[in-house]
């Protein structure tokens, strides 16, 4: 099952999900502001993304420049980060199995389909 971890104000999480309806396949909506995913889930969402949790955090966010910037953190310290700060997250996330993709830019989730 494929599944979009979403936020409906972001533009490009929109083109993300406008891609994954146009390809005809069935998925699920995360709309991780809301249903925010635990810490195991982070951490197997960086795997099968294949990156280092800093990767995935949003340091643009107010968030990020007052908490954390500058900082040095643990890979687990930056996912905690994300667990407690959802808007940190990256997104969409498109996970199909066990692969992954930032939709940034949007037609990265097309290679995973």
């Amino acid at each position: 099952m494929i599944k979009i971890y979403h936020n409906p104000r972001c533009r490009k999480s929109r083109e993300g999900l406008a891609i994954l309806e146009k390809s005809g396949k069935e998925f699920e909506v995360v709309k991780y502001l809301d249903d925010v995913p635990s810490k195991e889930e982070l951490q197997t969402i960086i795997e099968y993304l294949g990156i280092s949790p800093i990767d995935l955090v949003r340091k643009t966010e107010a968030i990020w420049k007052e908490k954390f910037k500058g900082k040095t953190l643990s890979d687990d310290e930056v996912i905690t980060a994300m667990a407690e700060n959802p808007k940190l997250i990256e997104r969409p996330i498109v996970v199909n199995g066990k692969k992954a993709v930032v939709g940034r830019p949007p037609e990265n989730i097309s290679k995973l389909l």
